[in-house]
């Protein structure tokens, strides 16, 4: 089985350390500090009190990789649109195209029975230039659970948690999906197979979509974005407003919001990626996030008032920073 990680910042590499121990023939796309020291030392990885060290292929050019059976795409959302062309060495007749990736993902509508069916998103795929590019026939949904961090150049610290959901867009069992569940499950990861990955991609999306931007406009960790009343408040509001557009999506929503707002809080003081990435000076997941919801409640005619309003501030938040 070939697997390319495409983006292998620190979820991909960590991806790409526990596949290549359990056999699998493995080549990360990376680039800069992070890739030069994983070409000369391997990738090493920090986790239950211990080193794991990997010697997967690294490479910045994906054309030196050649054509794949899994390509799991583990970028920043908005990163996704610049690399239709690069990607397609990677492809061959059967690839599939695997969207590790934050938000509402660019295949949404595929597959999806409805009035909406093949409709393409422009705030995650200006243009539908992915989508054309790649082919929605090729995409396996597929939702990250865990959290880890790059330590320093070549180094992934692991920080909580180890499961993986994937599925077909059409929610039907599938060899491609099975395979790729069973490689994780060798490689030590929980991970199984959902005949609807969109609720799984709803649930997640409800949290970053409100906890990230009011983190990053307020500067607090997640303890205090979900736990305390007025920024709580907020939360609960947009979620309710994202509720009714997923549901009217064909959504099911397994856990109330009183219950997502708590598992938000129990994480405790932990700054979301959104925060980070504004400290460090990096593009925001601004639109796969946020204006993505907004997209849609627009489509589906469902008012997003507060959304709106939250929206506009992270934007500006991004805008001065230089990074939108």
């Amino acid at each position: 089985m070939r697997i390319c990680i495409y983006g292998a910042g620190a979820i991909g590499a960590w991806l790409g350390v526990q596949l290549s121990l359990s056999g699998k023939d493995v080549t990360l796309i990376a680039r800069g500090p992070h890739l030069a020291a994983m070409k000369k030392n391997g990738v090493r990885l920090l986790i239950d009190g211990e080193e794991r060290v990997a010697h997967p292929r690294c490479i910045e050019d994906p054309a030196e990789a050649g054509p794949q059976d899994y390509v799991i795409i583990t970028l920043k959302a908005h990163s996704l649109p610049g690399i239709g062309d690069s990607i397609k060495p990677l492809l061959g007749p059967d690839t599939a195209v695997v969207t590790g990736v934050n938000g509402i993902p660019w295949w949404y509508f595929y597959k999806l029975k409805g009035p909406y069916e093949n409709h393409k998103l422009d705030s995650v795929d200006p243009d539908g230039r992915f989508w054309d590019a790649v082919g929605p026939e090729r995409a396996i949904g597929f939702v990250v659970y865990p959290a880890a961090e790059i330590a320093e150049p070549g180094v992934i610290r692991h920080i909580e948690g180890d499961r993986y959901t994937m599925g077909e867009p059409d929610g039907r069992p599938s060899e491609r999906t099975t395979l790729l569940c069973e490689a994780l499950k060798d490689a030590g990861f929980k991970s199984r197979v959902r005949d609807n990955i969109r609720d799984d991609i709803w649930v997640k999306l409800w949290g970053n979509l409100c906890f990230n931007p009011i983190s990053a406009l307020t500067l607090a960790t997640l303890d205090k974005v979900a736990g305390e009343e007025g920024t709580g408040h907020v939360c609960r509001l947009m979620m309710l407003e994202a509720q009714e557009i997923g549901e009217r999506l064909g959504a099911s929503f397994r856990v109330d919001v009183d219950r997502r707002l708590a598992g938000g809080a129990a994480v405790g003081a932990h700054k979301t990626s959104m925060l980070q990435d504004l400290e460090l000076g990096r593009p925001m997941e601004i639109d796969a996030l946020v204006t993505v919801v907004q997209e849609l409640g627009r489509l589906v005619e469902v008012p997003t008032p507060t959304i709106d309003v939250v929206l506009a501030l992270i934007q500006q938040r991004a805008r001065i920073a230089g990074t939108y």
